[in-house]
C-alpha cells in the first residue's frame, strides 16, 4: 500500500489530524465529544464538517446512535497514517528518501538528547529483529 505515488495514501490536514487524535484516543466519539476535547476553539459545524470529510476519506466510520448523535470510530491506525504522511513528506521535500527526511530531523535544533536516545533504542530493536 505504501508504494510511491499511491493514490490510497492517507493525508490529513491540521484540523483533520486534531480530530483524529481525539478519535484515536477515545475510540468512539460524538461530534460534541470532539468539540469538548480539542483545546482550541472550533465551532461544532467545523468539527462536524471535518468528521464528514474523514468519513468520506475512509478514515472513520459512523457507528451507533447515542440519543440524537451518531458515534464515530477509527478505521485506520495512527501508525498507518503517520507512515503514509511521512512517506508523502519524504517524496515532496526529500526526493522520496526517508533517510534524508530522518537525517534532516535529527540534525535540527528541535532534537533533544532524549529523542536521540529513543532513536538509538528503536534502531537497536530493529537490528535485533533482523537477526
Amino acid at each position: 500500500m505504501n508504494t510511491k505515488n499511491n493514490p490510497y495514501r492517507i493525508q490529513l490536514t491540521r484540523c483533520e489530524a486534531e480530530v483524529m487524535d481525539v478519535i484515536w484516543r477515545e475510540q468512539r466519539v460524538t461530534v460534541q465529544n470532539v468539540v469538548d476535547a480539542i483545546e482550541r476553539d472550533l465551532a461544532y459545524t467545523t468539527v462536524m464538517t471535518t468528521i464528514r470529510i474523514l468519513e468520506e476519506k475512509g478514515v472513520i466510520q459512523r457507528g451507533e446512535k447515542i440519543g440524537r448523535a451518531f458515534t464515530y470510530v477509527p478505521l485506520v491506525t495512527r501508525d498507518s497514517v503517520q507512515q503514509d504522511m511521512a512517506q508523502e513528506l519524504a517524496e515532496q521535500l526529500f526526493g522520496g528518501s526517508l533517510q534524508s527526511l530522518v537525517l534532516s530531523l535529527v540534525k535540527s535544533d528541535a532534537v533533544t538528547p532524549e529523542d536521540i536516545a529513543a532513536l538509538r533504542r528503536a534502531i537497536a530493536e530493529l537490528e535485533e529483529g533482523e537477526q
